[in-house]
């Protein structure tokens, strides 16, 4: 870790935001069904320092989800307060915030889905993914689970899975982490919060003791997709950027519901397919190693397989489609 003298002596980039608002929620599930039930927030001054921080329960309204891992019971939230009722106080937090989480996507696309329900939007348009910048600044971590992160720059985790504790831990680690950025002269990967301005809910169905974001075999209707208006490209290279046409498969869980993961790709230009082939460009998939009918036929074709965090870093700056003859 960087010392004070050190990190006094930085040369701070002047294109580095002026604040950010560490987040952590907690929620029933992964799913676009899925609630808050807590969240919490440190705010950060321009170099990273603590400014305050902010805890609340959350009423989901709902059957809490997986209480064997964050610990909190409908009797615990039956008496919390309502998203719609914490908006406001959540919204003074991030105002004018870069809004920073580890494996910030899935924080942003439950946030965003909590305000729109609630007729309003959170009053922050960038993000910063902690994944993403220990990528950049070549951490070498096992993996990219915030107790790594947190144990490579000795914060010590007390609790968790509790919103509170780990935006302190990642609080904690983010100081650190900036203040190496900005030695080495690091572009911080920032991406663009878009608030969703549609949306419609519908309630959920109880799943006491069954939570079907978890499961290895949760079903999801099928959805017809516009056909991709570019041509395949080819397969994506090492190293290289992702490139509108390339055809994208997915296998296995994903951190991010999956629903999201596809339609930040058709988003982005790339074609989303629904299995392995010869054109494949890409297999995205957290476990390389299960013997699914799509990562097998990818070894057997060569097909390049990367993992969900890359994929979502990769999805930041996605080239352009070569333009026609």
């Amino acid at each position: 870790m960087l010392d004070d003298r050190t990190t006094a002596a930085t040369a701070w980039p002047a294109a580095y935001p002026q604040g950010y608002a560490v987040v952590d929620v907690e929620t029933t599930g992964l799913a676009r069904d899925d609630r808050i039930i807590s969240a919490a927030v440190y705010r950060l001054d321009a170099r990273g320092n603590v400014e305050d921080h902010w805890y609340t329960l959350v009423n989901p309204e709902r059957d809490p989800g997986p209480v064997w891992i964050h610990g909190l019971t409908s009797d615990v939230l039956e008496g919390a307060p309502l998203f719609g009722d914490i908006a406001a106080e959540f919204s003074e937090r991030l105002d004018g915030r870069v809004l920073v989480a580890h494996n910030a996507i899935f924080d942003w696309s439950m946030i965003a889905r909590e305000y729109a329900r609630a007729e309003a939007t959170a009053p922050t348009r960038q993000r910063l993914c902690t994944i993403a910048l220990s990528k950049e600044l070549r951490l070498p971590l096992p993996n990219h689970k915030l107790e790594s992160l947190a144990a490579h720059f000795g914060v010590v985790q007390q609790r968790a899975h509790h919103a509170l504790d780990d935006a302190r831990v990642l609080a904690e680690a983010f100081r650190p982490s900036l203040h190496t950025a900005a030695r080495d002269g690091v572009r911080l990967p920032l991406l663009e919060c878009r608030p969703l301005t549609e949306w419609s809910d519908s309630p959920a169905t109880p799943r006491i003791g069954y939570q079907a974001s978890y499961g290895q075999n949760s079903w999801r209707p099928s959805r017809k997709r516009p056909a991709c208006p570019y041509p395949n490209p080819g397969r994506y290279e090492t190293g290289g950027p992702l490139t509108q046409g390339m055809r994208v498969a997915f296998s296995g869980d994903t951190s991010v519901d999956r629903e999201l993961l596809e339609d930040r790709a058709i988003e982005a230009g790339l074609h989303v397919a629904t299995s392995v082939s010869r054109l494949t460009s890409l297999l995205v998939t957290n476990d390389p190693e299960a013997a699914t009918s799509k990562t097998v036929k990818a070894k057997a074709y060569g097909t390049p397989v990367i993992d969900e965090a890359a994929f979502t870093q990769l999805l930041r700056d996605v080239a352009a489609a070569p333009a026609s003859e």
